[in-house]
């Protein structure tokens, strides 16, 4: 499942920002279940943010609907951040 996933994100993710080659997607498997943690541009955080947090929650919810009963948690980082 992961696999498909990742990509949808990552393309929903590098059709907004200024920087998508610098959109990365990474599956990692927690105990709550699949995370994708998603590193963009640091320039391009507030973008995928969005107002209040409205752009992000949206993309939550596509990913979550995509999905299914699976469900899916996604985090956003900067690429200055650490790994």
């Amino acid at each position: 499942m992961a696999a498909p996933m990742q990509e949808v994100v990552e393309h929903l993710v590098a059709g907004i920002v200024d920087n998508p080659d610098e959109v990365t997607v990474r599956a990692k498997q927690t105990r709550r279940g699949e995370l994708f943690e998603v590193r963009v541009n640091p320039n391009d955080l507030g973008k995928v943010i969005g107002r209040q947090g409205r752009t992000a929650t949206a993309i939550r919810t596509v990913a979550s609907a995509i999905a299914g009963a699976d469900g899916a948690r996604i985090d956003f980082v900067d690429v200055d951040r650490r790994r």
